[in-house]
This record gives C-alpha cells, sequence and structure tokens, in this order.
C-alpha cells in the first residue's frame, strides 16, 4: 500500500516541479528583458496646456467625484431609507437574526424604491436626459429641468417643522414659495422626515410581536419555566402570525402607499 500510495505521489510531485520551474523561468526572463531592453512605460496626453485642457481636467475630475458620491445621492433623495429601515425593525421585531439576509432585504428594498420612483424618473428622463441627448438643451438647463421633479417628491414627503428647522440652522430668510428654498436645505429636511415615518412605522411593527413575547414569557414563568428562553418559544408563534397575516402584502403594499 505504501508502495502504491509512493508511485501515485510522484507524477504530482514532478507536475508541481514543473509548474514552478516554468514560472521562475518565465519571471527570470521578464526580469532580464526589463533590465536590459527598454522599460514599458504608459503616457497620458491631455493635448497642449493651456485655459481650456485645464478646464477639461476639471470637468473629469468633477465627474468622477459624483459618480463616486452617486450612490448616496441615490439612497438620500429617494424612497429607500424608509423601505431599508422598516424593512430592518420588521427582521427585528421577528426575532429572526439573519432572516431574511441583508442582500435580500437589501435587493427588495432596491426594487421597491425603482417602483415607487419610476414616475418621478420617467418625468426627468423625458424632460432633461432626452433632450440633453438629442443637444437641444445644455447641461445647466437639465439639471435645472432633471432636478425639479425629485425636488417635489421630496417635498410632498417634508414635514413643515422639519424644513423650518434646517431653513433657521442655516440662517436663511424665510422664502414666500416652497419652490424657492435651496436644495441643501430640502434634503437634509427630507431626510429627517424618513427617519421620522420609518420609525413610526417600526413601532407598530413591533406591538404585536411584543405583545406575544410578553404572554410566552408569563406562561413560562407560569409554569415555572425561567431557564427556557422565551424568545424561542415564541419565534414559532411570531411567524405563524405574520404568515396567517399575510405580513408581506401588509408590509409592502403600507410602503408604497405611504408614498402616494
Amino acid at each position: 500500500m505504501r508502495l502504491r500510495n509512493r508511485r501515485l505521489a510522484l507524477p504530482a510531485l514532478s507536475t508541481c516541479l514543473l509548474l514552478i520551474a516554468l514560472t521562475c523561468g518565465l519571471s527570470f526572463g521578464l526580469v532580464q528583458d526589463a533590465v536590459g531592453g527598454t522599460n514599458p512605460s504608459v503616457t497620458i496626453d491631455l493635448g497642449q496646456t493651456g485655459p481650456k485642457q485645464t478646464a477639461v481636467v476639471f470637468q473629469i475630475l468633477a465627474l468622477l467625484t459624483v459618480l463616486s458620491l452617486a450612490p448616496a445621492f441615490f439612497i438620500m433623495v429617494t424612497s429607500f431609507t424608509r423601505i431599508v429601515i422598516v424593512l430592518s425593525f420588521l427582521r427585528q421585531a421577528l426575532g429572526t437574526q439573519q432572516v431574511p439576509p441583508n442582500q435580500v432585504l437589501i435587493s427588495l428594498a432596491l426594487f421597491l424604491t425603482v417602483f415607487v420612483m419610476a414616475p418621478v424618473g420617467q418625468t426627468v428622463y423625458s424632460q432633461a436626459i432626452e433632450p440633453l441627448l438629442a443637444e437641444k438643451i445644455s447641461y445647466e438647463e437639465a439639471w435645472t429641468k432633471g432636478i425639479q421633479p425629485i425636488r417635489g417628491f421630496m417635498l410632498r414627503q417634508i414635514r413643515d417643522k422639519d424644513l423650518e428647522l434646517f431653513i433657521d440652522l442655516g440662517k436663511i430668510p424665510k422664502p414666500e414659495t416652497v419652490d424657492q428654498v435651496p436644495l441643501h436645505v430640502v434634503i437634509p429636511a427630507f431626510i429627517l422626515s424618513e427617519l421620522r415615518v420609518s420609525f413610526q412605522i417600526g413601532f407598530l411593527i413591533y406591538i404585536p410581536f411584543l405583545i406575544i413575547d410578553m404572554v410566552v414569557a408569563s406562561i413560562l414563568m407560569a409554569m415555572g419555566m425561567m431557564m427556557l428562553p422565551p424568545v424561542m418559544i415564541s419565534l414559532p408563534f411570531k411567524l405563524i402570525l405574520f404568515v396567517l397575516a399575510d405580513g408581506w402584502y401588509l408590509i409592502v403594499g403600507s410602503l408604497v402607499k405611504s408614498f402616494q
């Protein structure tokens, strides 16, 4: 048996040694070529130096900055914040820990966000992006027309109290109309309002599951089973209640209707 194992191991060992030798030889050849010959180089030519070329460089840097901040901008000015917080509260109220997993919750929140923001996106495309691609309007005009539907969506969800808070904090003169409020005031007020609404929905979600926990804990104490965790016993009752009440239908439907 030992002789047979050695015979089987010899071809594998010889193959590994051959691969190592080839790798070392290839690396040595590359190093020798780099030392003896010309080193490869990569150059970037922006053309002749001047104000126009400098402006192009700054435009590229600004574009890269906007692209890096695009996910945060997408999250903060859409319905994603409220949806993902409510789904997280739901998972904690059920007590299922990592079920559903984070990937599933975030994916569901993203697709619900796309569904809620679809009318706004269609308006932005028809009023700003499509004319811009057809070279009918400039970038500044496209930004002005494109941000208006998003701004209108945020203003419909904002409490007046939250908007006044940031106007006072920014020491901005009170505008006569809501359309005159700067965008850097609208966005934080919108985020604050979304957090308040999502926590209110989370509180309502917690109540029925909290009652089940209290009832199960009281029964276990009355039976003298103090060492048995109430969460372990109440989890099946929470799941069956959530399924019988068609919980996902109610949660998703209420979330979507809260933006209409």
